[in-house]
């Protein structure tokens, strides 16, 4: 080769030499960069696995706590019914128990020596059972219903004759045949009665 070569090969081989240690330093920082990149993965999945652990662990205690308050749920609607059902069961037992009373009354008249009772005691001894009776309805809520003389209602009067009286209106009850009754704000039984035309 000629002289010149040398000088070229010279020319070129620090520009390369410059070149491939420019190369060198672009890649050095690159694999830092992926170092510190691997670094933050690595972080980033552990804090991933304990992300995922802390709302397992949160998943699981709502579960928990779900579930107790389904059980306690259950077991009120089970104490609700049996407390309703003995309430249906016993609902009568408070009348009842007022009623015993005047059941002994009765059973007390009943044994009487019937040799010395009179006409006058017998009607006496059921006057005042009939009056103790009407003390425990009327304790109750149970009220007669007023009729005679007082307009026709067809909610609380059942009316199952007519007459003409001159003495009353026209719808006006003349006469009561059979007692009626209100319990609290509800007709048990409507009063039948004879109705002026």
């Amino acid at each position: 080769m000629d002289g010149k070569a040398p000088d070229l090969l010279a020319g070129a081989w620090p520009q390369e030499v410059s070149t491939l240690s420019e190369e060198k330093m672009t890649q050095d920082p690159i694999s830092e960069e992926q170092a510190e990149a691997a670094d933050t993965q690595e972080s980033a999945e552990v804090n991933w696995e304990q992300e995922a652990a802390h709302w397992k662990a949160q998943a699981e205690e709502h579960q928990s706590r779900m579930l107790r308050a389904m059980a306690d749920m259950d077991n009120l609607r089970r104490r609700v019914r049996k407390e309703q059902e003995d309430l249906a069961k016993y609902a009568s037992q408070k009348i009842v128990e007022e009623l015993l009373p005047i059941l002994d009354n009765f059973e007390r008249a009943l044994a009487a020596d019937k040799e010395s009772m009179t006409v006058e005691s017998l009607l006496t001894g059921v006057d005042m059972v009939h009056r103790q009776m009407v003390q425990v309805f009327e304790k109750e809520g149970l009220a007669a219903i007023a009729a005679k003389g007082q307009p026709f209602d067809p909610h609380v009067h059942q009316a199952v004759m007519q007459t003409q009286d001159p003495a009353f209106d026209s719808g006006v009850v003349v006469e009561e045949l059979q007692k009626g009754y209100m319990f609290k704000d509800r007709v048990v039984r409507p009063a039948m009665v004879k109705v002026n035309e």
